[in-house]
């Protein structure tokens, strides 16, 4: 596999990332450096990097006599995410809604029209992650909003484990009601829907 421009280790990282999260990769599957080296074409110094990029962001851990194997997923790691999620997503919204600006939200309103419109899981999954991101993307919060993208890449792994077999298309009335109250910048009202709708996750 030939990957131009940008850092290979990086883009390596992202593609390893999202085997795992669609779950191509299972939990405690070994992630061999000489066969992900073969496949994209690159050293194994560089393979090496991006596996550490895997273990920093939570989804590859280095076992005793396998190496670097795909991070398990248990009930307590998929409760910790939904606290974590819970707990950060509303400080940022509310750091956002004032600060948004009219591409900023038209950016959000175009995503939550491609999750409505999602006819796969996958679509959905990743139109919705895009939604969630893009509301808070006026937070000027770098480290948080980094955060939140794991958090959210994490629970993506939960979710399709779950849900990819059985998944139908559908609305979000909560997206919805989220871009009316960011329309009026009415912070208290976005972050109070979006934590009802963060309750909600299984």
């Amino acid at each position: 596999m030939n990957i131009p421009h940008s850092k290979k280790s990086d883009q390596i990282a992202r593609v390893l990332t999202m085997k795992i999260v669609r779950g191509e990769f299972r939990p405690g599957e070994k992630l061999g450096q000489d066969q992900i080296a073969r496949e994209f074409g690159v050293s194994h110094v560089t393979v090496r990097e991006a596996l550490l990029h895997l273990s920093a962001q939570g989804l590859a851990t280095s076992l005793p006599r396998r190496g670097m194997c795909v991070a398990p997923l248990d009930r307590n790691t998929v409760d910790e995410l939904r606290l974590m999620r819970r707990a950060l997503e509303p400080v940022a919204l509310l750091q956002s809604v004032p600060k948004l600006t009219a591409a900023q939200i038209s950016k959000a309103e175009t995503v939550q029209a491609q999750c409505d419109a999602a006819e796969t899981a996958f679509a959905w999954e990743e139109a919705n992650r895009m939604f969630h991101m893009a509301i808070i993307a006026g937070c000027n919060m770098p480290r948080l909003t980094e955060e939140i993208n794991n958090l959210q890449l994490l629970h993506a792994r939960h979710f399709f484990a779950k849900y990819a077999d059985r998944w139908k298309p559908r609305s979000e009335p909560d997206h919805h009601a989220i871009i009316a109250a960011i329309h009026d910048r009415d912070a208290p009202r976005a972050d109070a829907i979006l934590r009802r709708h963060l309750t909600r996750l299984s």
